[in-house]
This record gives C-alpha cells, structure tokens and sequence, in this order.
C-alpha cells in the first residue's frame, strides 16, 4: 500500500507542476515579471520572445536558424542558434557497423553531463535545443544507478551489464556497459588545490550567470578544509587575483571575495587562463588535487578566443599535472562549444548550472567523482563476436570516438574518470543468426522454467545460445601522473551478463528514446514523449536525490507543450 500511495504522491506532483506551467503560460508571465525564479530548479521561465522568434511556422527567421518551440517549430541550423547566439560543437553520428567489417567501438570513456541541464534548460523555456546540443550520452549519465558493482583485485574498475529489448526496434536487443570506479570517503580524499577563475565580464551580467556563480561556488567552498588551499582570478578586459593561496578552513575571507565580484567590461580569457595555472603552481601540491575550475559562458572576445588556439593553450597546460574543469552558465551566448573542448584538452569535465541543485549536485553530491581523479587517459573498446552479433551501433559518444589504433597508442589523450563515478554505453545490436520471433518464443519458455533459467533468457533475448560469447569489453587508462597504461578486460557472454529487466536498464532506455527524440527534432510527437514518460515512471527506481523523478516531470512538461 505504501508504494501505491507514493507513487500517487509523486503523480500528483507531476500533475500540479504542469498545471502551474499551463496556467502561468496563460496568463502570459515571463521572465520580466518573475526574475530570479530561474535558478530554482523548479519552473522556468522565459523573457518575452525576441523579434523573429514567434511560434508560427511560416517565421522566415526561423526557417534560417532560431530553436523551434516544442509546438512545432521545426527549422534551424544545428550548428548555431540563431535565436540566441549560443554555439554547438557539430555531432556527426557513426551509424550502424557491421561486425564483420568493424567488430569494435573505440572510445575516449569519459563523460560530461553539461548537455543534460542545458537541455532541460530548453524544455522548461518552452523550445526544443538545437540538435547539436543533445549530446545522449550526457543525458545518460547524468542519473545515478541502482545496481550493485562487484570489485575485485586491485583495479579501480568493476563491470555489470545486461542485454535486454531494444525500445527502438523490436528485431534488435539493447546491452547495457556500466563501468563504475571505488566510492572515497570525503575524509580519504586528497587535498585540495583549487583555482577558481571567475568570467566577471559584462556578459555575466545576469541573474542566471554571476549571481547563480557565486551560490555555487560557495557550495563549494563548504566542502573544504584547513588543508586545502583556494585561490581566485577574475578575468573581464583585464585580470585581478582576488585571492591566493587562502586554506579551504578560512571561510569568511573567500566567501568575502566571491561575494564581492562584479561584472561588467570585455572578456579576456586566455589572459585568466594563464594566471590561474601560474597560481595553481604556485601552490601545487604533490599528489593532491591540483585544479583550474573556470566558470564561465563561453564568449571570449579578447586576446586568444579562437578555439583551435585555446585548445592548444590548454593542452600545453595540462602537462603541469593541473587539471581543468569548466562550469558553464547563462542564456543567450553560451559558447558550448568552447567550453565543451577546453574541458576535454584539460582533462577535466564540463559541467552546465542551471540552478542551486545542480550546483549542489555536481559541486558537493558528485565532489569525488568530479573533482578527483582515480584514472587517466580512460578508453574504452567494445569488441563484439560475430558469430552472435550481426551488427550494431553505439548510442551517443559521437565527440568522444577514437580509431581501433588509437587504443594502444599511450600518447593519444583520453578521458579522465574520478573516484565513485558511474559510466555507462549503450549499445543497439542486431542478433546472428535467429530472428526476433525465434528469440522471443525462446524467452518465453525459458522465463516458465523459472528463476533457474535466467542465463537461458538472456541468451534468448540476445537471440545466442546460452553461454554464447556476445562482446568483450577492454577498458585501457594509466594511474593519475603514470606514463605507461594498463588493461583491463571483460568478456560478456550470454551466461555472465544479466537480462535487462532492472529500473536501470527501463530507466536508461526511456533516457536513449529522449535523446532520439531530441536529436530527430521531436520525431514521433507526443506518441513518443507519452512512451518514454511511461517507461520512466516505471522504472524510477530508488531515486536518490529525486533526479529520475526530475525527468518525469521534464518529460510531462514536454507533453503537455508538444
């Protein structure tokens, strides 16, 4: 009975938010009228439309690039948006591959979730992102899962998969890699060198960009202790250091200086990049956590801008040992693109704030796995039999491929993976041999043997023989500051995986129907968001923190616009 009323409890939630939403999209209101409401991570709302954005699809101007409303707008250019000057990193997707011509995927294992809450962003403005922005693998990983890992030896790394159903096509199967790192203590974890370099530029003044900084960088400041040490430039036409070297202990004295910072002037960052890694090495500290936390929207307009230069740049830097991570925020300019590739070539992540609770979760939830690195230079190959896979194709992860070569060669850079990080890939793959109905009729009679033939049904739902080899998964990365990599390996067979009937698996599948839906440009209409909305709901899970419970909500604001 409990469980029954919860889930009415958390109906009636979702039915209350799209009631205020419906109404309050009525009534006309907008961000002019309730400014500041933005960073709550409840109801967003946007200012009125700006010339050449009305939702009528004979708007010439937006036949030639603005985001389409999830009324039915459909015309825009991917690469950049017109409506709002913010600009995305072209995804090209890689399609399905036939085994016997390429049987493995090579990738850089290392996710962002920036594309998530930029994404939400969107819907809650009553717009669908421009495609480009849909990064599916960051929608993905976003979430927290529920399944236990199992570690052993001295990796960092445990394993779990399950093979399931595919929700795209009913002739194909799903597998699901997670790949997960040990969970730290707080109290374990290193100390800290953070250098906080602060965009105080005219174009962070807004209430969703310095102001929403400086809660989340306080945030931050919270989880700190004697032994770490804060620093913190500022960039706009030129550079100030306003503070240096302070102990994590000393709370007042850097709430004081973040509190203290105003925006306004031009946006020199190449010249705060180079000041804040001079700082972060002024004060290194060996076998700590040495870290550039650039916090920024993206729009450098003096000095080095471009991105290839900066990406050098920062390249170059990574060599000292200090990371960067880059943490965007705002509306109107935000230049994803760049900011997507700084925190590639600095080896660290790329984090969008939306509100105070993605701050809190992607800056104090998720510290560890953020913020410390327990594995360099992270790539992944997924090699798959051909004698049980015809085909298959890997969801999301475009940004992040890499040539089968490339997993060897110990110069290549690759991703960074923290303590108590969760990864997961998708894979949609096309079985050899049986066909779906022979699969399914196997599924079934192995399902009424009872719990004793699990093996029997996954091999079944994989359309293999049980105990058939289906992929192995090869997880290449070097020891934080080690030249030389290690492997580790982990072959996946009918027998050892596990059949995709847990909340993670249902939940990750509604999240890939999202993401298609998003990068198809609303393909499938309100059919498809009813769908997904309907695997969510059923497979919510535990739900710490209430961020699948978030997406349900997400999903029903979507449908009740579409």
């Amino acid at each position: 009975m409990r469980m029954k009323v919860t889930k009415m409890k958390k109906g009636l939630a979702v039915a209350l938010m799209v009631l205020v939403s419906s109404l309050l999209a009525l009534g006309g209101c907008s961000a002019g009228s309730l400014e500041g409401t933005k960073g709550a991570d409840s109801l967003h709302f946007q200012e009125a439309p700006a010339e050449g954005l009305s939702t009528d699809t004979s708007n010439s101007a937006l036949s030639e690039g603005g985001s389409p409303s999830v009324s039915g707008v459909l015309g825009y250019d991917p690469q950049y948006d017109y409506s709002s000057g913010e600009r995305y990193a072209e995804i090209e997707e890689t399609g399905e591959q036939l085994v016997a011509d390429r049987p493995e995927a090579t990738f850089s294992l290392k996710v962002d979730t920036a594309s998530y809450s930029n994404v939400k962003r969107y819907i809650e403005d009553g717009m669908l992102p421009p495609s480009d922005a849909v990064r599916t693998e960051e929608l993905i990983n976003w979430f927290g899962f529920d399944e236990p890992l199992e570690f052993s030896g001295a990796s960092p790394f445990a394993f779990y998969t399950e093979v399931g159903p595919s929700p795209f096509n009913d002739d194909k199967r799903l597998a699901l890699v997670r790949v997960g790192t040990r969970e730290v203590d707080r109290s374990d974890l290193s100390p800290s060198n953070l250098v906080f370099l602060i965009d105080v530029s005219g174009s962070m003044d807004s209430y969703d960009k310095l102001p929403l900084l400086q809660e989340a960088f306080a945030l931050l400041g919270e989880t700190l202790g004697e032994e770490d040490r804060i620093s913190i430039v500022t960039y706009a036409s030129g550079t100030r250091v306003a503070l240096a070297g302070a102990r994590g202990s000393d709370r007042r004295e850097i709430e004081d200086a973040i509190f203290s910072l105003a925006a306004g002037g031009s946006t020199a960052g190449e010249r705060g990049i180079q000041e804040a890694y001079g700082l972060a090495e002024e004060f290194f500290i060996e076998g700590g956590n040495n870290r550039v936390i650039l916090a920024t929207d993206g729009d450098f307009n003096v000095g080095v801008s471009d991105t290839d230069e900066l990406s050098r740049l920062i390249s170059e830097k990574r060599q000292s040992g200090v990371y960067l991570s880059v943490l965007g925020f705002g509306t109107g300019n935000i230049r994803d693109d760049l900011m997507e590739t700084l925190a590639k070539d600095g080896n660290g992540n790329y984090s969008y704030i939306d509100g105070r609770k993605t701050a809190e979760k992607v800056l104090v939830e998720e510290l560890g796995s953020n913020l410390f690195t327990v594995a360099d230079d992270v790539k992944a190959q997924v090699v798959f039999d051909p004698e049980a896979v015809r085909s298959y194709r890997l969801i999301g992860y475009e940004n992040r491929m890499l040539s089968t070569e490339d997993f060897d060669d110990d110069r290549k850079d690759a991703g960074e993976i923290g303590a108590g990080t969760d990864v997961i890939a998708l894979f949609e793959f096309e079985p050899a041999g049986k066909g779906a109905a022979a699969s399914e009729g196997a599924a079934a009679d192995s399902a009424a043997a009872g719990e004793g033939a699990a093996a029997d049904s996954v091999a079944a739902d994989a359309g293999v023989a049980t105990g058939s080899h289906l992929f192995d998964v090869r997880i290449r990365y070097k020891d934080p500051g080690e030249r030389e990599s290690k492997l580790v390996e982990f072959p996946v067979t009918a027998g050892r995986t596990n059949r995709g009937s847990s909340s993670d698996f249902g939940f990750v599948s509604a999240v890939a129907l999202f993401g298609d839906y998003l990068r198809t440009n609303g393909d499938g209409g309100r059919d498809a968001v009813r769908e997904m909305t309907a695997l969510a709901e059923d497979n919510l899970g535990a739900d710490a923190g209430g961020y699948r419970e978030d997406f349900v909500t997400l999903l029903y604001n979507l449908r009740s616009a579409g």
